[in-house]
């Protein structure tokens, strides 16, 4: 499986458990329809459930005036896959997860998901570039 297809599959799991809480398992059951899955589809999906409360505490500071809780699933999703990528996945350039998290906003969110989530990551690349 390419990875773009991989994080449109970690997204759509994401999501699933997100707003159905399921478990991983039954989520990737859904989104792989009987498709094998794919070692770095496990890693986002498995990685950002296991590491949720470090991601959150990780992106809060760059969501100025809003929190967790007020933003769109669609948008929480994506950024917490792209931090957990940031944070755990050395081999994936940064600039790469940048990408793909913004083309993931826009195809399940739209064009206003895809400029905040560039927004919000795009401070964070910056904050990176400094340091």
């Amino acid at each position: 499986m390419k990875r773009r297809l991989a994080r449109e599959k970690a997204f759509q799991s994401l999501f699933q458990i997100e707003v159905s809480d399921i478990s991983v398992e039954e989520a990737m059951e859904h989104v792989l329809e009987g498709e094998p899955s794919d070692d770095f589809l496990n890693e986002i999906v498995n990685g950002t459930v296991e590491n949720k409360t470090e991601i959150e505490k990780f992106l809060t500071p760059y969501l100025e005036k809003w929190s967790f809780s007020r933003l769109a699933n669609v948008e929480r999703v994506v950024l917490q896959m792209a931090a957990y990528e940031w944070l755990y996945m050395d081999e994936v350039p940064k600039n790469v997860t940048l990408n793909e998290a913004i083309e993931t906003a826009k195809i399940f969110g739209g064009e206003e998901a895809g400029r905040f989530v560039n927004g919000v990551l795009g401070k964070i690349i910056s904050d990176i570039r400094k340091k």
